[in-house]
């Protein structure tokens, strides 16, 4: 991970009491890497992020971390509204949805994992999340083509692992929408959000192969598949 420091003007300090405990990751949604990098340092953007992760793997460290960035604009988790004030701002460069998103090139996902190692190192981080999971309602990033898998097999995030018992319970919850939603909630995806857009977040974080061709159908669906991933994750302490 090579790392260059840049100066960033969109930040504040933290709220007394504040701290993250959240690594937000993003994908920049612009054509270029240089576009992204002059947005996130304009001061008339209202705009930035802790880290920018370009493609080659090269980190730009924008804002110190003890500082708020803005990056999560309107967003929720697990009953915090202000998550600017309790999370680390990654600003992934990938076109995104709008403008042809793409894999994740493995040097900057060995990047991002070095990134946030260290950043672990620093604070007690409790999650680890896509801007999408905060935002379900407004945000698609990093997206299903972003490597879950790969972060939480190097203690980034956590994925899961669904066992014959959390199977059993989810074939008896998509038969019960209220029960469904209610665990969705307690999870920590905002109450307030369309169901829909919220299964849709969890699937792009936990379950992306809903977005191939062989799950045509799923997505926006709380089916049995991600029913049960939800369950398995909500015995799990950290996410």
């Amino acid at each position: 991970m090579f790392l260059k420091k840049t100066k960033a003007l969109n930040y504040e300090e933290r709220p007394e009491g504040k701290y993250p405990y959240i690594i937000l990751l993003h994908y920049t949604g612009m054509q270029t890497m240089a576009e992204a990098k002059e947005r996130l340092s304009d001061p008339e953007s209202k705009v930035s992020a802790h880290y920018l992760v370009d493609e080659d793997g090269t980190v730009y460290d924008l804002v110190p971390e003890d500082k708020r960035a803005w990056h999560a604009g309107v967003a929720y988790w697990k009953r915090e509204s202000d998550v600017n004030s309790v999370s680390i701002g990654i600003e992934i460069v990938n076109p995104g949805h709008e403008f042809g998103y793409q894999l994740f090139p493995e040097g900057q996902m060995h990047a991002v994992r070095c990134l946030c190692h260290e950043i672990q190192s620093h604070y007690d981080i409790k999650y680890v999340l896509g801007h999408s999971d905060v935002a379900p309602e407004r945000k698609t990033d990093p997206g299903e083509l972003f490597d879950w898998d790969y972060l939480a097999e190097e203690g980034v995030g956590v994925m899961p692992y669904p066992t014959s018992e959390d199977c059993q319970k989810a074939r008896d919850l998509v038969r019960n929408d209220f029960e469904a939603k209610k665990l969705f909630d307690l999870f920590g995806y905002n109450p307030m959000a369309a169901h829909m857009d919220v299964v849709t977040a969890f699937q792009r974080h936990y379950f992306p192969q809903v977005f191939h061709d062989d799950h045509s159908g799923k997505s926006g669906v709380a089916c049995e598949e991600t029913m049960a991933r939800l369950i398995a994750l909500s015995r799990i302490k950290e996410v």
